[in-house]
């Protein structure tokens, strides 16, 4: 609990000053303070010291292939496949022997500056191939799983004789969390493969809405984490490598072994860390993505959108800061918001299914829920199009917010909203 603190809350480059009267303050929501446990190194070499017993089983003359993720997503990667590929060579695995798949999913491919970020100074070194979602003759068909999700997963990985899942824990607004299984679908899965996964974060009925266990931080009975994991367990990789990290995006923590207990150990540890307990809900919650880059376009701002609402009684206020100086982030996302409601957004989505489509739909059930005012550098008039509330600082965010607002509004303030899920006490 806060009591009455001036916060600097970013957007893009800008930083606003706020400060509210303490009757209106619930409380600032931050991360746990993070006790690091040692260097980035030494947290990467501990965890891979704890699964020495995988690594003792490869063997000179194996193809591995490492699946890592795409500089979209922020995992420390450049430290850990050194790392990883010093340990590989030294039960006698040669360069050549290894090869690094770039998880994209349905992301594009990399550029070659992209690739040395990604790898470090493995770059030039070892090869390293983009995944192609698109590419039949580099896609093996494997099955479906249990609801129908059709399980097409990149060649290299079906023809390795050892697979190794690298990758970041994250909190995901559908999947539960990122990392761990979700290297392998969607990020080296077909197109097919990808949009029927995130599909099933629908409940099967027309009208239906999102499954209620298709959520932020949860597993437990979560349709799209099933689907992964089924997916994962096809390919049956060697064992994984998960980190977490800060808010600076540096390592806090790491973990390693088999693929499905180290990604849910992570998991336990990112929770943890990353929610704030709340034992009520507030009238407002003003949000902030963290600047630039965390709101560089609306899809990314809407994780922060996503999480802060946990925190907002139905009809209450949000103020989201996202610049979003690159708009939308798809060039087919505001396209759905010719929809004007959320049923009728649903409905077209089932039609014609696209995950973009339905990240659009989360933000449109979010604007009917609650009043949100978004202060951001997209045109007034597409913003309201999508329900939402333009301006363009936060005093007017505020000045807008206030006649919505019961006199004793209670608040909540989030300067880092895409790092933090407020979780309410039961």
């Amino acid at each position: 609990m806060y009591h009455n603190p001036m916060l600097e809350l970013k957007c893009g480059d800008n930083s606003y000053p706020l400060q509210l009267a303490p009757e209106h303050l619930l409380s600032v929501l931050s991360p746990r303070p993070i006790q690091r446990q040692g260097t980035p190194v030494e947290l990467i070499e501990r965890a891979l010291d704890s699964c020495a017993g995988s690594l003792a089983s490869f063997a000179s003359g194996d193809r591995v292939v490492i699946v890592t993720s795409d500089v979209t997503r922020p995992t420390g990667s450049e430290i850990y496949l050194p790392l990883l590929v010093s340990r590989l060579n030294s039960v006698g695995i040669k360069d050549r022997d290894i090869e690094i798949l770039i998880a994209l999913g349905i992301h594009r491919k990399q550029t070659p500056a992209e690739h040395k970020r990604i790898v470090g100074e493995l770059y030039g070194r070892i090869k390293v191939t983009d995944h192609d979602c698109d590419d039949p003759g580099e896609l093996v068909y494997l099955g479906d799983t249990m609801r129908g999700v059709p399980v097409e997963v990149n060649r290299r990985v079906t023809e390795a004789d050892r697979v190794i899942l690298t990758g970041a824990v994250t909190f995901h607004y559908f999947a539960g969390f990122g990392g761990g299984r979700k290297s392998i679908l969607p990020g080296v899965s077909s197109r097919k493969s990808c949009m029927a996964s995130h599909f099933s974060l629908l409940n099967p009925e027309e009208g239906g809405g999102r499954h209620p266990k298709a959520v932020t931080g949860s597993l437990d009975g979560n349709p799209v984490h099933e689907a992964m994991l089924e997916a994962c367990g096809m390919v049956a990789p060697d064992f994984v490598l998960n980190t977490a990290l800060g808010p600076d995006k540096h390592i806090i923590a790491a973990f390693a072994g088999e693929w499905r207990d180290a990604h849910l150990c992570g998991c336990r540890f990112y929770k943890d860390t990353f929610s704030a307990p709340i034992d009520e809900k507030g009238d407002l919650v003003v949000v902030s993505c963290g600047g630039f880059p965390k709101d560089i376009n609306l899809i990314q701002a809407h994780k922060s959108m996503e999480y802060a609402s946990r925190a907002l009684k139905p009809g209450g206020v949000m103020i989201l800061l996202a610049e979003c100086r690159d708009g939308y982030g798809n060039a087919t996302f505001f396209n759905w918001f010719g929809h004007e409601t959320c049923a009728e957004l649903e409905s077209a989505l089932r039609k014609r299914y696209e995950i973009n489509g339905q990240t659009a739909w989360s933000v449109k059930e979010k604007a009917e829920r609650f009043r949100i005012v978004l202060v951001s550098k997209l045109p007034a008039e597409e913003v309201r199009t999508m329900g939402m509330i333009p301006a363009t600082t936060l005093d007017e965010a505020l000045q807008l917010a206030l006649p919505m607002l019961p006199d004793r509004y209670q608040a909540y303030l989030i300067p880092e909203g895409g790092t933090v899920l407020p979780v309410m006490q039961t």
